[in-house]
């Protein structure tokens, strides 16, 4: 992200020395969101399962803070809690939870073995509940919190190829709505965000043809396309107080492919 694109981005005062904890926070759309954190002043901590050390020095030398990496699989929930715990208890209670890593590898249904399935919801959905578990009571007693659940308009879309991964994304959504029910009069908020086709380094070495982007461009209503950067401002968006009536939604970026089909 460069200065001329921070330029573009909105500043929320009341996201200045917020605690925020994102899962997959070190690459792709996460780093993207991390990255936007620090630069409105927040304290971010993340998790992911490769080194990110090189990211975290970069951060630090572009925006002069430094996030809190702590190494961790999300499907070994007591290790996330504990990474939960711990970045509770060194930049203060969490009040900004964004889930995000996944994995959304492609396969079809004949291969798919019961261990697949499962290590598929693992990565995929089962963290998600369990992160929002953990920092629920914090929310509760610091009068209020936002969750963000990164879900995805594949499964709006209909689409083959990972029939696993749309079924989580269409629980994630599901998730969101009960979470919202459950907590709102504790005014915890709780959101889903679906992205569209973001072009990350990951899509663009494993997915993206000359073909398959052109079709899908024809797609949307805008014809640029998605970028991590794309998505940050309704992260932030949601994350603020300025969305404090807002819950229970899924805000889809997507330039305009699923809502006008």
């Amino acid at each position: 992200m460069t200065d001329a694109d921070t330029a573009s981005h909105p500043v929320f005062p009341d996201l200045h020395g917020a605690s925020v904890f994102i899962s997959g926070g070190g690459s792709g759309i996460g780093a993207a969101v991390t990255e936007a954190f620090l630069r409105q002043g927040a304290r971010v901590a993340f998790v992911q399962r490769s080194d990110a050390t090189d990211f975290c020095d970069r951060m630090e030398d572009e925006t002069g803070a430094r996030p809190l990496f702590l190494p961790c699989d999300v499907t070994d929930i007591p290790a996330l809690r504990e990474a939960l715990a711990e970045a509770a208890e060194r930049q203060g209670p969490i009040r900004v939870l964004v889930n995000g890593a996944a994995h959304d590898e492609r396969h079809t249904t004949a291969e798919v073995t019961e261990d697949y399935w499962d290590r598929a919801m693992a990565v995929n959905l089962r963290h998600y509940f369990f992160a929002a578990q953990a920092v629920v009571p914090a929310m509760k007693a610091a009068g209020g919190g936002s969750i963000i659940n990164f879900s995805s308009i594949s499964y709006m879309m209909g689409n083959a190829g990972y029939p696993a991964y749309t079924t989580a994304n269409s629980g994630i959504n599901g998730l969101t709505r009960s979470l919202a029910r459950e907590f709102g009069p504790d005014r915890i908020r709780v959101n889903a965000l679906a992205p569209g086709w973001v072009l990350t380094e990951r899509q663009k070495d494993l997915w993206v043809t000359e073909e398959g982007l052109q079709a899908h461009l024809d797609r949307q209503c805008l014809k640029d396309p998605l970028e991590p950067d794309d998505i940050v401002g309704g992260v932030l968006f949601l994350a603020s107080d300025v969305s404090r009536m807002m819950t229970g939604q899924a805000l889809v970026i997507d330039g305009g492919v699923v809502v006008t089909g």
